[in-house]
């Protein structure tokens, strides 16, 4: 007989995840009777908790334990265990133990203020890539960054990745299709980079503080979100703060723009923001893209530039925006990240901050350090690319459902819930192949957008999935949308999924598990105070049902 435990059965961890600090948590671990336990003590750096034995549940000894842990951090923990042969470590084994090998249990503790925005929590997104949406009349180019080629919006495709080829996609085009854009039941419209840039992605900010001309004018942005909160939609722009353009106002590598830029030499007001190996030319740079110098994001400067109370975030949440989602977060500091969330929380208390991270968030490493992102209540929700793989596992037929039941149950555990239910669900974004592409067949891509609703999180239709719209990596993956040759049959299922998400506060909010994960269908129940819902999918026909 095995010891039994099982950190997903709230019979045997209450709560669920992870703890605020000093909120109870209650262990339960049953130990054959046979063995003759008589002591057990949950260790963790940091942490010794004993547990006492409370009773048997026949063949089992049962050992509980009520604790709290004051200090907010990641804790790893195994039980260590003395019977009458002796002494040993129990780890986890998946949602099993094993004696002397395995891994340890995580347990997050969050500070006690930490609340993600309740207004976010399973809201459904739209994504947009500005340039390749809408275009609505033509704007005003002056001091648009050369070169540049502006091409035909409805014929426009990629002849190459030129950062320099544009469509012309512009902020009056989206405003032009906020109804249709709010009739998919969209609550919050993502956008790409929409500050000036050289490129047409725009991850290389040349003023942070400016709108691209390509896209028009400060007034047109206030409209865009002046008409989205009418239409009772919010606006979400993408912050990328880990490096600048070369072609900008404050490393300004043409010398387009004079003065005070890094290019002028150390003297400039800019010059510890970058990290120069030998000046001019040598330089650290995102990815050693030389065209996106990177900066020192806690320098005291750059700091005030980006996050002072008249700086870029506060500026554009001024301006209309509801909150940011950070470009690279695992390259960002996490005292950065921390001050970003305070600034935005002063500005707009309900404001959101989610950062782009691919792994598990909870226990991310990088660059050696590990990250606080939840456990140091500085992010809102994450991108959540671990359930995105699991998705596309199970809807391709790599996956029989088992792994997709133990990925999203993992993830649920390590997240905090109010977080899990912030972060956005996507099943393709610009930095990846259309799921469109990913899952050619129909059946398969009505099981995965069922998936991307119906699971915890909130689901992110990223410009054009909904109309059908396929292509590889970047440039195809950021064609135009096709108005006028929308695949109408798939924007039916995402209104219809949109809605279901909408009306139901159970796939908002609601707690998650399994009854039935094999075999290519999948059985879980979605729970809330006021419901309780039942859902099942079978992938090789795409049929689902909530009940």
């Amino acid at each position: 007989m095995n010891i039994l435990y099982n950190c997903f059965d709230r019979a045997d961890k209450t709560p669920f995840g992870p703890l605020w600090a000093g909120q109870t948590c209650r262990i339960r671990i049953r130990i054959p009777a046979e063995c003759g336990a008589w002591r057990v003590l949950l260790t963790a750096e940091g942490l010794e908790q004993p547990l006492e034995k409370t009773g048997t549940e026949d063949p089992y000894d049962v050992f509980t334990a009520e604790f709290s842990v004051g200090e907010p951090g990641l804790y790893f923990y195994r039980f260590h265990i003395w019977d009458k042969n002796g002494d040993y470590d129990l780890f986890r084994a998946g949602s099993g133990t094993n004696i002397g090998l395995g891994d340890d249990w995580q347990m997050s503790v969050l500070p006690a203020d930490y609340r993600p925005p309740e207004s976010y929590r399973g809201m459904v997104y739209y994504q947009i890539f500005p340039d390749r949406f809408a275009k609505c009349g033509d704007c005003d180019l002056t001091g648009k960054l050369e070169p540049y080629t502006v091409r035909d919006f409805d014929t426009f495709v990629p002849r190459t990745r030129n950062a320099t080829d544009f469509a012309g996609g512009n902020l009056r085009g989206i405003l032009s299709k906020l109804d249709y854009i709010r009739g998919l039941g969209v609550n919050v419209i993502y956008l790409n980079p929409i500050v000036m840039a050289w490129s047409n992605h725009r991850y290389d900010a040349a003023d942070y503080m400016r709108l691209d001309p390509m896209l028009g004018t400060e007034a047109d942005f206030t409209a865009l979100c002046d008409a989205a909160h009418e239409k009772g939609m919010r606006v979400v722009l993408d912050g990328v703060f880990s490096h600048t353009g070369s072609h900008s106002v404050y490393f300004d590598v043409d010398h387009h723009f004079g003065g005070g830029a890094v290019s002028a030499g150390p003297a400039s007001k800019y010059y510890k923001w970058y990290d120069f190996q030998e000046f001019p030319k040598k330089y650290t740079a995102w990815w050693g893209v030389d065209v996106m110098p990177c900066v020192n994001e806690l320098d005291p400067d750059y700091m005030e530039y980006i996050l002072g109370e008249e700086g870029v975030v506060a500026t554009w949440l001024r301006r209309g925006a509801d909150g940011f989602r950070l470009d690279v977060a695992d390259e960002l500091p996490d005292a950065f990240i921390a001050a970003l969330r305070r600034r935005v929380k002063a500005v707009k208390p309900e404001a959101v901050v989610i950062g782009e991270v691919w792994e598990d968030a909870s226990n991310k490493i990088s660059y050696s350090v590990r990250r606080r992102y939840f456990t140091g209540a500085e992010l809102d929700g994450v991108i959540n690319y671990p359930f995105r793989t699991a998705i596309l596992d199970f809807a391709s037929g790599r996956d029989d459902g088992r792994a997709l039941a133990e990925t999203v149950m993992g993830i649920a555990e390590h997240y905090p819930a109010p977080a899990l239910d912030c972060t956005m669900a996507v099943l393709g974004t610009h930095d990846t192949e259309r799921v469109g592409t990913l899952l050619p067949d129909r059946n398969a891509r009505r099981a995965a957008a069922f998936l991307q609703f119906a699971l915890p999180g909130s689901p992110v239709i990223y410009y054009g999935d909904e109309a059908g719209l396929t292509g590889g990596r970047d440039p195809m993956n950021r064609l135009p949308f096709p108005w006028g040759r929308e695949d109408t049959e798939m924007q039916a299922l995402y209104r219809e999924l949109a809605a279901l998400k909408n009306a139901h506060p159970a796939l908002r909010t609601g707690s998650i598990y399994f009854e039935w994960a094999a075999g290519g269908i999948v059985r879980f129940v979605r729970k809330c105070r006021s419901e309780s819902l039942f859902c099942e999918l079978v992938r090789d026909t795409g049929d689902f049902s909530v009940e």
